[in-house]
């Protein structure tokens, strides 16, 4: 398939998401939460790069990161995804130490780099 239709795929489901509601991303809670969120960055952005289906990938994050049952956790992971997916991910530093870096100076904020939808 066309690397166009992914990127068109994936900016869909990531202003569908976005459209949904007002939010922001959710506030890590801790270093191990910076860690956590940097690791599903690291898988997702590795799935953006391989050009996996958007919905796809969200079915592969929810079964590694086990986040059916925890909403934080589910609207974190699509938030990760979202923006892996409508980023260029080949420019600058690496999505996760990108978003490591920025959860851990800000005290577990990670709305600079995942964005604040409004």
């Amino acid at each position: 398939m066309d690397p166009l239709i992914y990127k068109l795929v994936g900016a869909a489901f990531a202003a569908a998401f976005f459209a949904s509601s007002s939010h922001a991303a959710p506030r890590a809670q801790s270093a191990e939460e910076c860690g956590i969120a940097a690791d599903m960055a690291l898988v997702a952005q590795s799935l953006a790069r391989e050009e996996i289906q958007p919905a796809k990938a969200s079915a592969i994050m929810a079964r590694i990161y086990d986040v059916a049952e925890s909403e934080r956790g589910q609207e974190l992971m699509r938030s990760i995804l979202g923006t892996a997916y409508t980023r260029n991910v080949s420019q600058g530093k690496p999505f996760a130490e990108e978003l490591f870096t920025a959860c851990m100076s800000s005290g577990g904020n990670m709305d600079t780099i995942l964005g604040r939808s409004l």
